[in-house]
């Protein structure tokens, strides 16, 4: 059972998860999954491997859907409604595994983010008429003087970005999000990977995309201490249930969090696991 800890809010939620079930085959990805994003917050979706983040964030972005339960955003139901539209409604996301287009330059990879809110026809941009000349125009200066450089990233504007390292990349990634006009940033496993000071830099970004855009973030992260630093709620899975919710101070706390990520809740239990497992491979090896 869950432990539900208040995040203190009385707004309505910008998204709500309510008992969303996802099963595949007769394996249960999810069970009963149910909290609250509100506006304005950063929730921070951990667990241990396994747990069923991933396949939490597929089916709120609209890759996957429940068998249960619902989805809610702004009040408005929308656990039926495709990919594609959840985007141009307001929910863009990053991927785990980066899912840029390696081939093509950085401008043009955030440029496709925009895609979802197009209105040019066939017509018009077959040969680039008034309408297709005049999205494409606002469309580069608004990546240009606001995305490229909220991220810091003008110097690689041209570059293909198969020529970049992996912590650039993950930030042309949340670029390409943040084309979309989210109202919910989603990231998965936006620091993965990075080296300390690549993280950091990430960490500023993510605080600063909702102080300074007043963007809403839902992230899955396996950094604890980023997710402590930054979250103001905290969303605990295990084996596909909401173990545990609440202020980053209260679910560090919890029982039932310690127990997933350590075994048994003691430290000492922990070390003698670690030691138990250098032993073994020790004898392994003789």
């Amino acid at each position: 059972m869950a432990t539900h800890l208040s995040s203190g809010s009385l707004t309505p939620p910008l998204l709500q998860v309510d008992g969303i079930t996802l099963t595949f085959g007769g394996v249960r990805a999810l069970s009963g999954v149910g909290f609250d994003v509100q506006a304005g917050s950063i929730t921070a979706v951990i667990g241990p491997n396994g747990a069923g983040k991933t396949s939490l964030f597929n089916t709120i972005s609209g890759f996957y859907r429940p068998s249960q339960g619902r989805i809610l955003f702004k009040g408005e139901d929308i656990s039926r409604v495709p990919a594609p539209q959840r985007a141009r409604m307001g929910l863009g996301r990053s991927f785990q595994n980066i899912a840029l287009f390696r081939g093509m330059t950085v401008l043009d990879n955030i440029k496709l983010g925009r895609h979802a809110h197009l209105k040019t026809n066939v017509l018009d941009a077959l040969f680039y008429l008034g309408r297709a000349r005049q999205e494409e125009a606002e469309l580069r200066r608004d990546i240009e003087e606001r995305i490229i450089d909220f991220l810091e990233i003008d110097h690689i504007r041209h570059a293909p970005v198969a020529a970049l390292s992996y912590g650039l990349q993950k930030r042309v990634e949340m670029a390409r999000a943040l084309a979309m006009q989210p109202q919910i940033l989603m990231l998965d496993e936006p620091v993965a990977g990075m080296n300390r000071e690549e993280t950091e830099d990430m960490a500023r970004f993510i605080l600063d995309v909702r102080e300074e855009w007043g963007v809403t973030v839902l992230m899955v992260e396996h950094d604890m201490g980023m997710v402590m630093d930054l979250s103001d709620h905290v969303v605990v899975l295990n084996f596909g249930q909401v173990i545990a919710q609440g202020q980053p101070a209260e679910v560090q706390a919890d029982t039932e969090v310690i127990r997933a990520y350590l075994g048994s809740g003691d430290v000492g239990d922990l070390r003698r696991k670690l030691h138990s497992t250098s032993a073994g491979q020790a004898m392994g090896a003789v």
